[in-house]
């Protein structure tokens, strides 16, 4: 495989990664109807994952492996800027930066790049063994 080919999963692993960032920022502000807007953004964080997902198997016919690997980048990716807004926000004028949000930047991604890999790396094999039948 050339690596242009190597290197397509890149910009859906960042766009599907803002997208997480979006929906995780964009669904906090409406202070009404808390738990409805939390369900929202996960019915859309689950939509974006699973077309994450088909998009490697059935467009760039990644292996499971890469599959389940592209789609746990793109989660961190939306957890790191999650974090770093967390971050910025805590930040009041003249106040410093605590060391528990440097440890985030770290904790949020593995906390949830470790899960969406384990998950993709199931619903891939399943895929793959499906399409070969």
């Amino acid at each position: 495989m050339n690596a242009s080919l190597r290197r397509g999963w890149v910009p859906p692993a960042l766009l599907v990664g803002a997208v997480y960032f979006i929906i995780g920022r964009g669904f906090t502000l409406p202070a009404d109807h808390v738990q409805a807007w939390r369900l929202t953004a996960w019915v859309f964080s689950l939509a974006a994952y699973t077309a994450h997902i088909w998009y490697e198997h059935f467009r760039l016919r990644s292996a499971p492996r890469s599959t389940a690997f592209h789609a746990a980048v793109a989660v961190a990716i939306g957890a790191i800027g999650l974090a770093l807004a967390g971050m910025i926000h805590s930040l009041s004028p003249g106040a410093a930066l605590r060391p528990v949000w440097l440890l985030a930047l770290v904790l949020w991604p593995a906390f949830t790049a470790i899960p969406a890999f384990l998950v993709a790396l199931g619903i891939a094999a399943v895929l793959k063994r499906l399409h070969s039948i």
